[in-house]
């Protein structure tokens, strides 16, 4: 067995019984379970901004579905003039988020997170957590209301308070679908977070780990 093989299996052993080295957008999007099932460090990640901030687990994870698709490195598409000329893109918008640079800044000092990157999954949610627990604070919006704390990650704190949404008929319909997911994630997160919990020692003794087989 040469070094490079070896490391290879030595990498895969350690994404069987540790999980979390999933690479790209999770395969099934619609279950939160599968998902932190493929990415163990995203649902750990997502526990800690959950207690920092305390908005659940299910709106933020709702919320950058609907931004980036969990996509890492998710930009706004190129804008065009007269079909070949580029004319840049529509926003400074990036990453899990899609947080636009003068807000992540914005977020960089006051959680004092300043080494975070838009690109990192647990920076991103917790840039998301610390939107939703602003939103609560200025604009006196649950945690847990998915509707109207996604109005305000869409229209920016201000533009809500000024009801900038209203007659967007295309915005409240995307609105209310990240309430959906929200509420679809709420229901099937109980049935795994004993599991998700539990030390890998007790997964692999429960057979819980994953197979060394389900990683590409």
């Amino acid at each position: 067995m040469n070094g490079r093989r070896g490391a290879a299996i030595l990498l895969l052993l350690a994404c069987a019984l540790l999980g979390g080295c999933a690479s790209g957008p999770p395969r099934n999007p619609d279950d939160i379970c599968a998902i932190f099932r493929d990415n163990r460090d995203w649902y750990e990640a997502a526990e800690d901004a959950e207690r920092r901030w305390g908005a659940p687990i299910p709106v933020p994870m709702a919320i950058m579905y609907q931004e980036s698709g969990f996509r890492a490195k998710a930009r706004p598409p190129t804008r065009w003039f007269l079909g070949f000329i580029p004319l840049g893109r529509g926003s400074s918008a990036y990453g899990f988020s899609q947080a636009k640079t003068p807000t992540w800044n914005d977020y960089r000092r006051e959680s004092g997170n300043g080494w975070s990157d838009r690109d990192d999954f647990g920076d991103a949610m917790d840039f998301v957590q610390w939107y939703i627990d602003k939103t609560y604070r200025l604009n006196g919006v649950a945690r847990h209301d998915a509707f109207r704390q996604y109005l305000n990650y869409h229209e920016g704190w201000g533009g809500y308070r000024r009801g900038s949404y209203r007659g967007k008929d295309a915005l409240l319909v995307t609105a209310r679908r990240v309430e959906q997911r929200a509420q679809r994630y709420a229901a099937q997160l109980p049935r795994c977070r004993e599991e998700l919990d539990s030390g890998w020692l007790r997964r692999i003794f429960s057979g819980r780990a994953p197979s060394a087989a389900t990683f590409p």
